[in-house]
């Protein structure tokens, strides 16, 4: 039996290493023209099978003119990376922010993985902003600061706006949408390099802070020494690591109690309000502006982690007992996330009954199981659903029902809801930039059509009349192994505005500079807290 294990083992090794082994021919070595044109016509193909509103904003016309002319301009072979640099600009065409393509980089074996998993780049660490076509450090993530404030003029001898214009064109908004453009490069701008570039060991990067320009030369290196003992530390001294022996704390059994409750209630903080590991940050934030209780704010970096029903109830239930008369509700940067927690939040702020969503149009009575079949489903998830797949194809074919000749997937968010009991109804605030997108576009969709709100800042990259979302087929192309996300699920608000392909607009524009981020002021909050006071006086 033991052998027979160890046989199994060694079989699976080297199953895997032959894996990577083909998988990293397929993404460095260059393919023949046919197998690029294939890839052309296999992805259109999922595309129309897939994808519910592929023709919203680019006829069928226009669209399989532009395919075809990629094809045409295809003459010699490429690698999966070059492919990608030719295709992507052709599938933004579509116009549907959701729609991704990517290139995938060499993989690593699992002694690589690990000796790279001790090493760290710190240029991974730097985010960025992009304003007045100037690309700027926000912030650092870790200790060291300096750089923050420090504009980007070179990467690798290579001009920051000449990057940025060619990264451009490897993503879209929802329809004719401009303002997520320059706010998505500066957040995205270290994952667009990459897949333009490759993995990356070294790099050398041009600043310019204050008078200053400088060369900074980010590289690969191994991460700080952490403590190896409960009761050992390192120090260092003449710039070597010392180990230092320390003596081990000794609790009494009422401290101990007292500390486990203490780790107890942080937990639960961070689930509540969603923690962000890499930046040591809550997803959400609720706190006063000021020394009175008369104005809040809610900082929602995102939709996506922690357990949210218990943060929305413990604010708004401060709101309602302190009487506070104005919330600011920042969605500036939120990228989306749950359709459950936006309902859930707009419960909290409308006073009658809504349907959140119109029924999803999609493009086939069994859509989910279909997206969960895909040929970049691992086996052994695959086999589970094909087990499960008469259960799946039951529940799809009982949400999905035909109307007028289109088929329509019921979800729990178009039944009619109440409003939470504790709504508020005081006057509220809310921030949006380009970077306002999907889910956040959704609620902000409902907040502008009932008039709740007044809106800051610029229109959001997500689109007023909706998005194709929800649920993803993930198809990775034969050939090339570029992978393509299509959602499959049109989600919409009851409500349309005219012309389509268009976000939601502000009340009051207001765009921050270069300048405000070196004297560290946030004008979009300015002018509410400005205008708040305004009134009061």
């Amino acid at each position: 039996m033991r052998k027979r294990i160890f046989y199994l083992l060694i079989l699976l090794i080297s199953m895997s290493c032959s894996s990577i082994k083909r998988h990293n021919e397929a993404v460095t070595k260059l393919h023949s023209v046919t197998a690029l044109h294939s890839d052309v016509d296999k992805l259109y193909v999922q595309l129309q099978k897939h994808h519910p509103n592929l023709y919203q904003y680019t006829s069928k016309a226009d669209l399989e003119f532009k395919l075809d002319s990629l094809k045409q301009y295809i003459t010699t072979p490429l690698t999966s990376r070059d492919f990608y640099k030719q295709l992507i600009p052709v599938i933004k065409h579509v116009r549907q922010g959701h729609l991704s393509i990517r290139p995938l980089g060499v993989r690593l074996n699992k002694k690589e993985q690990k000796a790279r998993a001790k090493t760290k780049f710190d240029f991974y660490a730097l985010d960025f902003e992009y304003l007045d076509e100037r690309l700027l450090v926000k912030r650092t993530v870790g200790k060291d600061s300096t750089l923050v404030g420090a504009e980007v003029l070179k990467v690798e001898g290579e001009p920051v706006n000449a990057l940025v214009d060619r990264f451009k064109t490897r993503f879209t908004s929802d329809g004719y949408n401009k303002t997520l453009y320059n706010r998505a490069i500066g957040r995205s701008f270290k994952r667009l390099y990459i897949r333009d570039k490759g993995r990356l060991d070294s790099l050398n990067v041009t600043f310019k802070l204050r008078d200053s320009v400088f060369d900074k030369v980010f590289k690969r290196e191994a991460k700080a020494l952490k403590k190896t003992k409960k009761n050992d530390s390192v120090v260092k001294k003449d710039t070597v690591a010392v180990k230092k022996k320390t003596t081990p704390e000794t609790l009494s059994a009422a401290q101990k109690r007292i500390r486990r409750a203490e780790q107890k209630q942080k937990r639960a903080l961070k689930r509540k309000r969603g923690y962000i590991a890499r930046s040591k940050e809550y997803t959400r934030n609720f706190d006063y502006i000021g020394k009175d209780s008369a104005v809040a704010y809610m900082k929602i970096r995102s939709f996506t982690n922690g357990k949210y029903k218990k943060f929305y109830k413990e604010s708004f239930q401060k709101l309602k007992a302190a009487q506070t008369k104005h919330l600011i509700l920042d969605l500036r940067d939120n990228g989306g996330g749950r359709i459950a927690e936006v309902r859930h939040l707009y419960s909290y702020l409308t006073p009658k009954a809504f349907q959140f969503t119109e029924k999803s149009k999609v493009t086939n009575r069994i859509p989910v199981l279909k997206a969960l079949m895909s040929n970049t489903t691992p086996l052994l998830v695959k086999g589970a659903v094909g087990v499960l797949s008469p259960l799946l194809a039951v529940h799809n074919l009982i949400k999905v029902k035909k109307r007028d000749s289109t088929l329509y997937y019921n979800l729990t968010d178009a039944k009619l809801k109440k409003p939470n009991a504790i709504n508020y109804t005081g006057a509220l605030y809310v921030l949006i930039n380009g970077n306002s997108f999907s889910a956040s576009s959704l609620i902000s969709t409902h907040l502008k059509a009932t008039k709740r709100a007044t809106f800051i800042g610029e229109e959001t990259g997500g689109a007023y009349n909706g998005c194709v979302a929800g649920y993803y087929k993930i198809y990775q192309l034969p050939e090339t192994k570029l992978l393509a996300r299509i959602g499959i699920l049109q989600i919409e608000a009851p409500y349309k505005q005219t012309p389509d392909g268009y976000g939601i607009l502000p009340d009051v524009a207001i765009a921050p500079t270069f300048k405000d981020r070196q004297e560290g002021r946030d004008p979009e909050l300015e002018w509410v807290l400005n205008e708040i006071e305004k009134n009061n006086n």
